[in-house]
């Protein structure tokens, strides 16, 4: 009867054995990540409901890798960016023996069995691509420390001063916070707290998106949705591409608004040509300004390409409206007879002589004759000294010669006025950047 008994509990001896000896030998050489995972993973020893079992709040540091941006369009308030986000903390449930192989265990199919951050986005903008295993890595190194990699991409709408544009500089924010857990159980750091900047990638790919600055902080209490949740903030400082805007608006704009003053110099009644050269530049500044135009975001308030486009306009049309005004006087009617003759004053028909050489003198009274007065030329007869010259009341002006009178006046004050305005525009929306910035 005893040696059935003896033989049983030595059967369970030796099962109990293997089993304990199986235990130990599941972190030694030969065994797979898998093998060493599925062992520390078990129900009976980890869940990943739970925190990591540490004294105080576990802390997940944190750092952002840039590897492309990009942008819609020119005047796009849109900004794609794509990064690597990394984060890693203590988990001592996740040590294991040193006698493995491994430095580090390759988790990413168990991706759904270990305790990750909660971590949410808080931004203006969405997800562009879904978040498949390929776009992560999950490493477990020896330690307990996890290190979590995630590639996202996601579509920024981001806050320009359109006031100024396109001399603004857009500046894009996104943050990151747990979404359930509160700033006692888990705080968010950057990793390198020497560094306030994002680090960019050897292959950064940028297409329309011109980044200028970059930030990274501790949000505070007015960016922060929730005040008693750890949150790190992210901020993007793009630029325009000043080149194309030069390029497509305004150096096409100057060369239209100085052509038109062309008609300047032109002959007072050549209206064909000083027609086709005010009306030719009105219509092509309409089609560029409203190609442009319309790829622009739409707002309610005076940009400054509303006052470039309101202010070229109004030199071209005011060009065409000086032409109108020159051939006007210069078909009116003379009064008095009055001829004109180029390069001459205005003479009046019958009432001025002239001399030898066919210059008219004008005809003057004198008192020094003896007691009946006579007439002489202005030049010829008594001295003016000792004369008291009644002139004759002056005639007007030919309209011919008032309509040259007016081409050369706008000779000088549009092309000047132009200038003018060219200073102060690119000197007042240059200068407000740094206050938009504030």
């Amino acid at each position: 009867m005893g040696q059935p008994w003896m033989l049983v509990r030595a059967a369970a001896i030796l099962l109990v054995t293997r089993q304990t000896l199986a235990l130990s030998d599941i972190f030694e050489d030969g065994k797979s990540d898998k093998e060493i995972l599925d062992h520390l993973l078990r129900a009976t020893r980890y869940d990943k409901r739970l925190l990591p079992p540490v004294q105080d709040t576990v802390n997940v540091g944190v750092s952002v890798l840039l590897l492309s941006l990009a942008s819609p369009d020119e005047s796009s308030l849109k900004y794609e960016v794509e990064f690597l986000l990394q984060q890693q903390w203590f988990d001592p449930r996740l040590k294991y023996s040193n006698q493995s192989q491994y430095d580090f265990l390759n988790a990413i199919h168990h991706h759904n069995d270990i305790w990750l951050p909660d971590t949410y986005f808080i931004m203006h903008g969405d997800f562009k691509d879904p978040l498949i295993p390929m776009h992560f890595s999950l490493r477990i190194y020896r330690n307990g420390t996890v290190f979590y990699s995630m590639r996202r991409h996601l579509i920024l709408s981001c806050q320009g001063h359109l006031n100024i544009f396109p001399f603004d500089d857009p500046e894009c924010k996104f943050s990151l916070e747990s979404i359930s857990y509160e700033m006692k159980n888990i705080k968010y750091k950057w990793k390198d707290e020497n560094e306030d900047v994002l680090k960019k990638s050897s292959s950064l790919a940028t297409l329309n998106a011109y980044l200028i600055k970059n930030q990274t902080l501790e949000c505070n209490s007015n960016n922060n949705w929730r005040g008693n949740y750890s949150c790190l903030g992210v901020t993007l400082i793009f630029t325009r591409d000043r080149a194309f805007y030069f390029t497509t608006v305004f150096i096409p704009g100057i060369i239209l608004v100085t052509s038109s003053f062309i008609t300047f110099w032109l002959e007072w009644n050549a209206v064909p040509a000083r027609v086709m050269i005010g009306v030719t530049t009105m219509l092509n500044f309409f089609t560029t300004s409203n190609a442009f135009r319309s790829t622009l975001p739409v707002v309610s308030n005076l940009t400054a390409m509303n006052v470039w486009d309101g202010v070229c306009m109004c030199f071209i049309y005011a060009s065409l409206l000086e032409f109108v005004c020159v051939n006007y006087v210069g078909r009116k009617r003379p009064l008095h007879n009055v001829v004109y003759r180029p390069g001459e004053n205005p003479v009046i028909q019958g009432d001025k002589k002239r001399d030898s050489t066919g210059v008219a003198n004008e005809i003057v009274s004198c008192t020094n004759c003896g007691p009946n007065p006579c007439t002489h030329t202005a030049n010829n007869g008594c001295a003016a000294e000792s004369c008291l010259l009644q002139v004759r009341k002056k005639e007007p002006p030919h309209p011919i010669r008032v309509a040259k009178t007016i081409d050369v006046i706008a000779r000088i004050t549009f092309p000047t006025a132009f200038a003018v305005f060219l200073i102060f525009f690119f000197y007042h929306y240059s200068n407000q950047q740094p206050d938009a910035q504030k």
